[in-house]
């Protein structure tokens, strides 16, 4: 892989500035060649890593010590670079050139779709987050500043002249003392976020900001540099669109961030539309559980509705016969009769099959997906009920499902905590009497799996998906092209790059 440049010089100096400091928001792309290899190497690794951040994200609460020492051990195994750990200065070099070139390599893979960017800019974020929290104060100010973010530290004076303020509106500086306490004088519209959570004191136009809370600003930052720079990307995907060599390794690590993705069925019509009910009480997510119940009451659900739940329902077997049938018996027995239906619905589920308008075969929703996309409104039972309903309503919802009222509080405890996952899976296991579960939940229809791994017996209703997927875009960044190697050796060897990126990822 070629990172081209005329000036040799130029490239080193921009070397040593870039390694030179811990922590980057990757605003300078690589200038420097690279071997095939390479670039599949360090690409794995940034994936693993960043499966392992998504993994811990959704076992463990953020930032506590069992997924701090976790990440610690996962990025020193992949020879990444460890804030906070002295090394001498040629290995930091080289473990900063990996972490900065594998970063701009997963962004041609994930610059492709919304789905794609959504899951790698949430698990850089997180990544972000985890290394600045592990920056001394010095070092933190340093990062402002190299970066454009102007914000200092007020003065002692200053401090003491607002302590009881600070001391009451800021949160973070509760059981602090104030003069170990940093606090950062930000314009009020760099902090809207903190500002509408009523975390900082505001004066004059001006958020006064805690130490530990500057992360917020610095995440916001972050997130929306790299969202624009993967549109970016996106743009200039042509210019590696015919590449032979990078195509396929690219569409490999795209299909490899989440595992299955359930858009394959291998197991249509194995289960009947008289199991869904009873499927529904035991099998399904809490977000699935309640659009079914939804669904039977009313006799209708809504477009965001019937998406997320139709395609659901699509991933665990239902085939379009059996949709439609579905969704008209119940209809019908609403508002809607037959010939409505015909006109107003039918297309809708069918284009869900891939069968009219551009004929997309679509996927059921992940759960990254539902909690971040379309919040519903009033009259919608769509979304995440563990993110988009109110607390008492939840609290409600669980005991009428029989959850014990010790395991409710430990759920709203999760929720409380805006651990929407963990909550979901802690409710798997509270409604399947298993201790602990043996997966990171990720997707409505994984825990429809692993519900029936737990339960046994019956129908196999478990689907899979084809190792081989159909082919996506390859995607490319702006001067950025592959280094020419012998054409003698280019089919061996990317034969192998498939094959071992397969064997990585098979159990994903």
């Amino acid at each position: 892989m070629q990172f081209s440049s005329k000036k040799p010089r130029a490239v080193t100096d921009l070397k040593a500035e870039l390694y030179s400091q811990p922590l980057q928001f990757y605003a300078q792309p690589p200038l420097e060649n690279i071997s095939l290899s390479e670039f599949e190497s360090f690409a794995v690794d940034r994936l693993k890593l960043l499966k392992t951040v998504e993994n811990l994200g959704v076992s463990y609460v953020k930032l506590n010590d069992d997924y701090l020492k976790k990440l610690d051990n996962e990025i020193r195994t992949l020879n990444f670079p460890q804030v906070g750990v002295s090394l001498d200065a040629k290995d930091q070099t080289e473990k900063r050139r990996k972490d900065h070139i594998s970063h701009f390599i997963l962004r041609l893979a994930y610059c492709q779709t919304e789905d794609l960017r959504r899951w790698f800019i949430q698990q850089e974020v997180d990544l972000f987050k985890y290394r600045f929290k592990k920056l001394d104060s010095g070092e933190k100010l340093e990062f402002l500043h190299k970066n454009n973010l102007q914000y200092n530290t007020i003065s002692a004076e200053e401090k003491d002249n607002l302590r009881e303020k600070l001391t009451i509106s800021s949160y973070a500086a509760s059981g602090v003392k104030l003069e170990e306490q940093d606090f950062y004088k930000v314009p009020f519209q760099d902090a809207l976020d903190l500002v509408r959570t009523r975390k900082v004191y505001l004066k004059e136009g001006y958020a006064y900001i805690p130490h530990n809370e500057i992360v917020t600003i610095v995440l916001n930052d972050f997130r929306t540099r790299l969202s624009k720079a993967l549109a970016l990307t996106a743009r200039s995907l042509p210019a590696v669109h015919s590449d032979e060599r990078l195509q396929p390794l690219l569409n490999h690590l795209s299909h490899s961030y989440l595992g299955q993705d359930y858009s394959v069925q291998k197991n249509v019509g194995k289960i009947s539309l008289e199991q869904i009910d009873s499927l529904a009480g035991k099998s399904f997510p809490l977000c699935m559980r309640q659009l079914h119940q939804a669904l039977r009451d009313q006799h209708h659900l809504r477009h965001g509705g019937r998406m997320q739940y139709g395609l659901f329902l699509k991933g665990i077997g239902l085939s379009l016969e059996q949709a439609l049938q579905f969704w008209r018996m119940e209809f019908i027995r609403g508002k809607v009769d037959a010939d409505k239906f015909d006109k107003a619905y039918a297309y809708s589920i069918r284009h869900m099959f891939g069968k009219e308008g551009k004929r997309a075969d679509y996927t059921p929703y992940s759960c990254m997906k539902v909690i971040l996309s379309n919040p519903p409104s009033q009259g919608d039972y769509h979304g995440c009920p563990f993110r988009h309903s109110d607390p008492e309503l939840l609290k409600q919802k669980l005991q009428s499902y029989k959850v014990s009222p010790s395991g409710v509080s430990q759920i709203l405890e999760l929720v409380k905590g805006m651990h929407y996952q963990l909550a979901c899976q802690k409710y798997f296991e509270l409604t399947h009497n298993v201790e602990d579960t043996s997966f990171s939940l990720s997707h409505p229809n994984q825990y429809f799996t692993e519900s029936q791994k737990v339960l046994g017996g019956g129908k196999d209703v478990k689907r899979e998906t084809d190792t081989l997927q159909r082919p996506q875009e390859s995607s490319a960044a702006r001067g950025l092209t592959a280094a020419r190697e012998p054409a003698v050796d280019e089919s061996q060897h990317l034969a192998e790059i498939t094959k071992n990126l397969e064997t990585d990822f098979q159990d994903a």
